[in-house]
């Protein structure tokens, strides 16, 4: 008898490692961890139909803004089913909610002005051929991979958290306004915001010190629960117009403002936004790799970025605007250490059902926005914690490391200091540099560039693969690196 291994001893010592996004949960888990990202991205998922739909002259007309708000919900449940449980080839079938993008608000708001929403099929015409228009550039964007070391990495995920600060401030604000002493108003936070945020703050910090196990993972649902039954007594929080949104969605608002207009000029703006959903999307997508710590390589983000405008392209039927992988959702991935593609998957179905009955959408839509604030401080600081972690990687005794770091955190910071500041650039490139995010990302890879690649400089050699270690990787300690990447591709000749 032959003392040789076995075929099916061999397949399993040859087996790849499990992927730490395939961990199956029980069901109670996948529901209860997926109610929290979507709390965590809800209001996001909506403002940007209620900004455009005010803009559109909609915002006396509960109605169409429901037709908005439920198309949003929809567009975003089905575009994130694709991101987490879609083919290989579209969808990067990791834990990723795709959802509207703020990115493109201001481009769509200026072609969507009018009354009556009668401008809004021009908007969701530019916003469908930029749509296939990003889709044809995904195989190209999923070459970046090899653009994006630690040092790059790290400073786009410090970038994404601190840029995502703002919008935590601006929901404890939540419209408040001081009047000093000159009579002049400034936007404020009033003394009841603070004290919310901070409940909603101190119970999330509370319960992730003394809750057992899987319960200080909910903490910050739990959070959120406690910051919303304070502010019921207080009059912070309204759910009486509950009632007024509509039961079930009716098919019939399927192009409910008409079927989409192809204008040059606004398909001609929209691509050049969908420039920057692309880049933002590829940034997001390499984040969660390094949070979750599973390989992304170029063929995964090419997939993952045909997820993310495939609700650009089906979003107009259902009368929404362009969508990108959302943020908000990697600082809970960081924070919880949940990395189960399902439960983000769960998230999706939810968001499905919401847009299908918008009265259930009405009683998410009520949480003070206060509370959603103050459960932000903590999931934006952790982005932001996860990519100070990356960046621990890299060898800084070189100045020029450091020196790339500093001048890509500059250039990001400055429109989040000083929003006017590129004011006096055309609109077009305003908008553009407006973005941080993009800032960053463009500085940290040009300069990369020029200090560790052009020349033959000292670049830095990829860390060691050790697969021992897939299972355990925590926020920012992702094992795998361009290295990775191209052992990947080796392996799946078949890739785009």
């Amino acid at each position: 008898m032959s003392n040789s291994p076995s075929a099916k001893d061999s397949a399993t010592t040859n087996a790849p490692a499990p992927r730490p996004e395939d961990e199956k949960l029980p069901p109670r888990l996948l529901l209860v961890y997926g109610i929290q990202h979507i709390l965590t991205m809800y209001a996001g998922a909506v403002a940007p139909a209620l900004v455009i739909g005010a803009a559109a002259g909609l915002a006396n007309d509960p109605a169409s803004m429901g037709i908005l708000v439920s198309g949003a919900l929809l567009v975003a449940g089905i575009a994130t089913l694709i991101q987490t449980v879609g083919h290989r080839r579209i969808g990067a079938q990791m834990p990723i909610v795709v959802a509207a993008s703020f990115v493109p608000v201001s481009a769509v708001t200026t072609l969507a002005a009018g009354e009556n929403g009668e401008n809004l099929p021009v908007a969701f015409g530019a916003s469908l051929a930029a749509g296939v228009f990003a889709l044809c550039l995904t195989p190209f964007f999923g070459q970046l991979i090899r653009f994006f070391p630690p040092i790059v990495t790290g400073t786009i995920i410090t970038v994404i958290g601190v840029s995502l600060m703002p919008v935590a401030a601006r929901w404890i604000m939540d419209g408040g306004v001081h009047t000093g002493a000159d009579g002049a108003s400034v936007p404020a936070a009033p003394l009841a915001n603070l004290a919310l945020a901070g409940v909603t703050l101190a119970v999330i910090l509370l319960g992730s010190r003394v809750l057992p196990g899987i319960w200080g993972r909910l903490s910050i649902l739990l959070g959120m629960v406690v910051g919303t039954l304070v502010a019921l007594p207080l009059g912070m929080a309204d759910f009486s117009r509950v009632g007024e949104a509509d039961i079930v969605f009716n098919p019939t608002s399927v192009f409910y403002f008409g079927a989409p207009q192809f204008q040059p000029a606004a398909i001609a703006t929209m691509c050049v936004i969908m420039l920057v959903v692309l880049t933002e999307g590829a940034s997001h997508i390499i984040a969660v790799g390094e949070i979750t710590g599973t390989k992304v390589d170029a063929r995964r983000i090419s997939a993952g970025l045909r997820a993310d405008v495939s609700g650009s392209i089906i979003g107009p039927i259902f009368n929404s605007t362009p969508t990108s992988s959302f943020a908000q959702n990697i600082g809970l991935l960081a924070l919880t250490g949940i990395r189960s593609r399902y439960v983000v998957a769960v998230g999706a179905g939810i968001l499905i059902l919401l847009g299908m009955f918008p009265i259930l959408g009405g009683v998410m839509a009520a949480l003070p926005a206060p509370v959603l604030g103050g459960a932000g401080l903590v999931l934006f600081g952790s982005v932001a914690a996860s990519g100070v972690k990356t960046l621990a990687k890299v060898d800084f005794t070189r100045n020029l490391n450091l020196v790339l770091v500093a001048a890509s955190v500059g250039v990001a910071v400055i429109p989040l200091a000083y929003p006017t500041f590129y004011s006096f650039l055309p609109p077009s490139v305003e908008m553009i540099a407006h973005s941080g995010i993009i800032g960053a990302a463009v500085s940290a890879i040009l300069l990369n560039i020029c200090f560790n690649v052009i020349g033959g400089g000292d670049r830095a050699e990829p860390a060691a693969i050790d697969t021992r270690e897939i299972g355990s990787a925590g926020p920012g300690e992702a094992k795998y690196t361009d290295q990775a990447g191209a052992a990947y591709r080796e392996e799946d000749p078949d890739r785009i």
